[in-house]
């Protein structure tokens, strides 16, 4: 169990491989899931929309939301927002900056199962078979417009022995297939114009502000983590000083029971400095409340002098 919470710890880092490894991860589990995924369409007038964009659209939103978990500066973001002011000040550029990163990785694998389900067809073919103008195709003129609806929505299932060698079923499932394709073809299209004229035009803009929200927004998921081992660092050594405290006030009735005791000092060598004079609950909650409300300024100036 302690291996794979350090696992998942390390794959919850800040560093920008791996993040986009696990972007990478998502979007070819997305890509395996939808294979994998047996499509079968209801074929009726009045569920075949919601189940064909239920598809489309309902595991993108799960996917994103895993990308949002996955993603250690998430949480990081939300408390730097939501801190209050203390003696640190809030830059809004880092905050944008982290919300602009996480964004764009916990988009990857969503847009890609959109992509995919465009690409194959077959979510749109069920969702919009029902709402096709018959006129536009042979086959459904001597029908009545109940059974235009019912022929409709029919059209993808291919083993329906009505419509398996009909001809306006197979136009009707060309045409939408067309579509789907030509919508996917066209939004992978203006996703990489998109990201090929943030490559290129990001030069034009201030590099240094840039760097700058980079900077920050590594040092503050940085100190978070650094924090959080100090803490379990404390806690650990807190809780070895209570823990001979109480052995230390049960020394009369250990050695009734022929127990023996560590000298007094022995094995706590070098805990007095680590423990920086906080010995007791109200000190830790204290100094946790003062990091969470006055954080500290950025400046070390005057630790380096000494």
């Amino acid at each position: 169990m302690e291996r794979f919470r350090m696992i998942f710890q390390y794959f919850q880092s800040s560093s920008e491989s791996v993040m986009n490894g696990i972007c990478g991860l998502l979007a070819l589990a997305s890509v395996k899931m939808y294979t994998s995924f047996d499509f079968s369409c209801p074929c009726l007038p009045q569920y075949n929309m919601a189940y064909g964009l239920g598809v489309m659209f309902i595991p993108p939103v799960i996917l994103f939301l895993c990308g949002l978990i996955l993603n250690r500066q998430s949480l990081v973001m939300l408390e730097e927002w939501r801190r209050p002011q203390g003696r640190r000040k809030k830059d809004l550029a880092v905050i944008r900056y982290m919300c602009s990163s996480i964004m764009q990785r916990a988009m990857v694998a969503p847009v890609v199962w959109i992509v995919v389900t465009l690409l194959d067809g077959k979510c749109l073919i069920c969702a919009f078979s029902s709402s096709m103008d018959p006129e536009k195709f042979v086959g459904f003129a001597n029908a009545s417009p109940v059974q235009v609806q019912q022929l409709l929505a029919k059209v993808p299932c291919k083993d329906n022995e009505l419509l398996r060698n009909s001809t306006s079923r197979k136009a009707v499932s060309r045409y939408l297939r067309c579509c789907s394709q030509a919508l996917g073809w066209s939004i992978l299209l203006i996703l990489i114009i998109a990201a090929f004229l943030a490559c290129w035009l990001r030069p034009c803009f201030n590099q240094a502000a840039l760097l700058q929200a980079r900077h920050w927004s590594n040092y503050i998921d940085i100190e978070q983590k650094i924090f959080e081992e100090t803490c379990c660092e404390h806690s650990r050594l807190f809780a070895h000083k209570c823990v001979l405290h109480f052995f230390e006030s049960m020394r009369k009735e250990i050695k009734l029971h022929s127990f023996s005791l560590p000298r007094e000092g022995e094995g706590a060598e070098g805990e007095e400095y680590p423990l920086r004079g906080i010995t007791d609950q109200n000190q830790v909650n204290k100094l946790l409340k003062t990091w969470y409300y006055e954080k500290p300024p950025l400046d070390v100036s005057q630790a380096t002098q000494r």
